[in-house]
C-alpha cells in the first residue's frame, strides 16, 4: 500500500480532491491497473450502528461488528471491491485478494488512526463448500465504499473508491466530496417506522385463505424445528462409544415467522444492549438476507504482532442470585465431563498453532467466563506472531475449532450435516475483518440467526461427548436460543 502525506485539512476543497484523483488515475494508466483509493478522516464521535441505520439500504451489502463492553465498533457498507472463493483453498484465495488489492492501494489521511485505512470484511461458511441456494458463499471478502469505526473515544471514517484508468474524475470527486461533508457533520436519520428513508416493508396479516384475520388474538410468532435433536444426540453418542470420534458439536435450527418483517439492525441493537460482552454482528448479502448474532467466542485476533485466541467450551446456566451463580460456576469447574470437553478444544488449538511454530502462553487451569444467560469454561491463549505467519494462516489452522466442530476434527465434521439434517451456512463459520497493517479480528458465528423478511432461522448448538445426556443438551440449546428469540421478538 502506498501512503501519501496529503493533508486533508490543507487540501480541503473539491478542486484539490479532483487534482489528487487525477494523480491516482494517472498511476492507474501507467500500471494498466485499477487503483483503490482510501481516504481516512478522524471525525467527531459517532455511533457506527446508528450511522449504518441512518443510511441503510436493503439492496446493499453491509458488515457490522461491535464489542459494546470495550467501546469498539466497526461498520461498513456498499462494495468497492469484492471476491468470492470456495474449497479447501478459500482462506489462501482471500489472502491473495487482500495482497493484490493492497499492492495497488493509495491511502491518504488519518491512515494510522484506530481503524484507519482500508479494511477487508470477510465471512467464511462452516464448510469449505455450501449447498445450492444458500444465501452466502463459502467465502466472501469485500472492501466497503464507506466505513465508520469507533475505538474508545476515537471515531474514524474511511471512504474507498476504485479509480480505473478511464475513471470519470468529476463523478468521483462529487461522490467523495459528498461523503467527506456527510461524515464531517453527520446527521442521524430518525423515523418511527423507517430507517435511512427506506420504508420498512409491511405485509398484511392474513389467514391461510387470504382473508383478513378476525378479532381473535394472533400469536406473536410461530416456530418450527428442523429434525429431532434428542435423537440426533443419541445417535452421536452411539458413534462416540464406537470410537468414530471423541466429540461432536450438534446444533438445532428453528424456523421462526413473525407478524411483521424483521429489520436486522433493530434486532442487532437489542442484542448489543442485552449482551455487551459478546460480539454483536450483522452481515447482509444485499439481496434481503442478513446473518446476525451475539457471539461470545473470539476465534483469533492479531494486533501489534500479538495473536490472541481462546478455548471456550463447557457450559452452565447463570444462577438467580449470587450464591446460586457461584455454586453453578464451582460445579462447572469441577465437572469431569465439561473439563474434558474444554480440554479437547484447548489441546486442538495448541496443536494446530504450534504447527506454525508459535510459542503459546496460557493458564494451566480454565477460568469461568460469565455472560448474561450462560457461563463457560474459558482459557485465553496468546503468542507473539513472527513475520512469516499472518492472521489468515492461523485462521486456516483453527477453523473449525472443536468448540463448534468436534474432535478429531475431520472425523466429527464429516458427520455433522447427516446428524443435524440442515445446512449450516455461516452458522459456526468465521466472520471478521483484516486491515492493511496485518491486524484483524475474527469471531465464531454462533448464537446467531439468518433473517429474511418476516422469517428467521435461529441456531443453537452444544458439544456432545461421552457422558452427555440428550435431555440436558436440549436444555442447554434452549438457553442459547433465548438470546436470539428475545431480540427477535422485542
Amino acid at each position: 500500500m502506498t501512503i501519501l502525506p496529503l493533508s486533508l485539512a490543507e487540501n480541503s476543497s473539491p478542486d484539490a480532491l479532483r487534482a489528487f484523483l487525477a494523480e491516482c488515475r494517472e498511476a492507474a494508466r501507467r500500471d494498466s491497473r485499477m487503483k483503490l483509493v482510501s481516504i481516512s478522516l478522524a471525525v467527531d464521535a459517532l455511533d457506527p450502528l446508528a450511522v449504518l441505520e441512518s443510511i441503510f439500504e436493503p439492496g446493499e451489502p453491509h458488515f457490522y461488528a461491535e464489542r459494546p463492553g470495550i467501546g469498539s465498533a466497526l461498520a461498513g457498507a456498499e462494495v468497492a471491491l469484492a471476491h468470492e472463493a470456495h474449497g479447501p483453498g478459500r482462506f489462501a484465495a482471500v489472502q491473495q485478494f487482500v495482497d493484490d488489492t493492497l499492492a495497488h492501494t493509495i491511502a491518504v489521511g488519518d491512515v494510522t488512526a484506530p481503524f484507519g485505512g482500508p479494511h477487508f470484511f470477510a465471512a467464511f461458511a462452516f464448510h469449505d463448500e455450501v449447498e445450492p441456494g444458500e444465501p452466502f458463499p463459502a467465502a466472501r471478502v469485500f472492501v466497503p465504499r464507506w466505513q465508520v469505526a469507533r475505538a474508545g473515544d476515537v471515531t474514524t471514517a474511511v471512504a474507498n473508491v476504485p479509480v480505473a484508468p478511464d475513471a470519470d474524475l468529476d463523478a468521483l470527486t462529487a461522490r467523495l466530496w459528498h461523503a467527506h461533508g456527510k461524515f464531517r457533520d453527520f446527521t442521524y436519520a430518525t423515523c418511527d417506522s423507517d430507517v435511512g428513508g427506506v420504508p420498512s416493508p409491511r405485509i398484511p396479516n392474513l389467514r391461510g385463505d387470504g382473508t383478513p384475520p378476525t378479532s381473535e388474538v394472533q400469536p406473536a410468532f410461530h416456530a418450527h424445528e428442523t429434525g429431532d435433536y434428542r435423537a440426533a444426540v443419541a445417535r452421536a453418542l452411539g458413534r462416540i462409544a464406537g470410537g468414530e470420534f471423541q466429540k461432536i458439536v450438534l446444533a438445532r435450527a428453528q424456523d421462526v415467522t413473525v407478524r411483521q418483517p424483521l429489520h436486522p439492525l433493530r434486532v442487532l441493537n437489542g442484542l448489543r444492549q442485552r449482551y455487551p460482552d459478546c460480539y454483536a454482528f450483522s452481515l447482509s448479502n444485499g439481496c434481503g438476507q442478513s446473518f446476525i448474532g451475539a457471539s461470545p467466542e473470539r476465534l483469533v485476533r492479531v494486533s501489534q504482532g500479538v495473536l490472541e485466541t481462546e478455548a471456550l467450551a463447557g457450559s452452565a446456566p447463570r444462577g438467580a442470585g449470587a450464591s446460586e451463580d457461584a455454586a453453578l460456576a464451582a460445579g462447572l469447574l469441577a465437572s469431569e465431563k465439561d473439563l474434558r470437553e474444554h480440554r479437547l478444544v484447548l489441546d486442538s488449538i495448541v496443536r494446530r498453532l504450534e504447527s506454525l511454530g508459535l510459542q503459546l502462553e496460557f493458564a494451566a487451569k480454565p477460568g469461568v467466563r460469565r455472560l448474561a444467560n450462560v457461563q463457560h469454561l474459558h482459557t485465553p491463549v496468546r503468542a507473539v506472531l513472527p513475520d512469516s505467519v499472518r492472521l489468515l494462516d492461523a485462521l486456516t489452522r483453527l477453523h473449525p475449532t472443536p468448540a463448534v466442530g468436534g474432535s478429531p476434527r475431520e472425523a466429527a465434521v464429516a458427520h455433522i450435516r447427516e446428524l443435524e439434517g440442515f445446512p449450516r451456512g455461516l452458522y459456526a463459520g468465521a466472520l471478521g475483518w483484516l486491515n492493511a497493517r496485518g491486524g484483524g479480528e475474527f469471531f465464531v458465528g454462533i448464537r446467531s440467526a439468518l433473517v429474511d423478511g418476516a422469517a428467521a432461522r435461529v441456531f443453537a448448538g452444544a458439544g456432545i461427548v461421552a457422558g452427555s445426556v440428550p435431555e440436558n443438551e436440549f436444555a442447554e440449546t434452549e438457553l442459547k436460543f433465548k438470546a436470539l428469540l428475545d431480540a427477535l421478538l422485542q
